[in-house]
């Protein structure tokens, strides 16, 4: 798996020594010293040309990092912890990313992408800012064989709706779960039916809804303040 940009690479190279392959340089001096000595015997030069292919186009900013395939968690392990975070239909790997750096931010011990068969996971560690490689995460594409097995291991369920209650009106279970919708639909009707509490995001002037990223920082830091 590709990896590319510099901020990312950093990450990678600094907290992730273990799953890096190879290290291609398409910028003189774009290394740290210290990191162009850890990972010397991994280096390779490349031509500009060839570093915009391998990106594809993107914005690699002169480096790029060749990683181990991702691994994702087991459900069995998610289902011990106390604070899950789930995304219902969520496929936007921007916002995804974006989610799952707030998320490791605030405390959160796993995500789990439901409703979904696959998702680019390169794309998703690059938005991420490499909170991705941090943080307990799995595809289900069974939305409601989740959220059954979490229920059945004692986890109270939030889902993020504008019809909820204010979420500063909620008193949180100590094992949760919040499940946010899909970026045009929201959450599904299946989905709705299988939770335990709706909640939502006060507003003090009239608008419709704020970005499902922006709105998962700020259930989330709510969620990990009432602990």
């Amino acid at each position: 798996m590709i990896i590319y940009g510099k901020h990312v690479c950093f990450h990678i190279l600094t907290h992730h020594r273990s799953i890096v392959k190879r290290v291609y340089v398409a910028k003189k001096g774009i290394l740290p010293q210290k990191l162009f000595h850890d990972y010397h015997s991994k280096i390779k030069f490349l031509e500009e040309k060839w570093a915009i292919s391998m990106s594809k186009g993107g914005n690699h900013q002169g480096v790029l990092v060749e990683v181990d395939e991702f691994v994702e968690c087991d459900f069995a392990q998610l289902k011990k912890e106390n604070f899950l975070l789930v995304l219902d239909g969520l496929t936007d790997v921007g916002n995804i990313g974006a989610i799952i750096r707030s998320a490791y931010a605030l405390g959160v011990e796993g995500v789990i992408a439901m409703g979904v068969r696959q998702l680019n996971f390169a794309a998703i560690a690059r938005t991420s800012s490499g909170a991705f490689f941090d943080i307990p995460f799995m595809v289900a594409p069974k939305e409601l064989d989740v959220l059954h097995e979490l229920s059945q291991q004692g986890f109270v369920s939030y889902g993020a709706s504008m019809e909820g209650v204010a979420i500063g009106k909620i008193a949180f279970a100590p094992k949760k779960v919040l499940i946010l919708g899909n970026e045009a639909k929201g959450l599904s009707k299946k989905t709705r039916q299988k939770l335990h509490h709706l909640v939502s995001i006060p507003m003090k002037h009239d608008f419709d809804s704020l970005n499902v990223s922006a709105a998962a920082a700020i259930l989330l830091h709510r969620m990990n303040d009432a602990i």
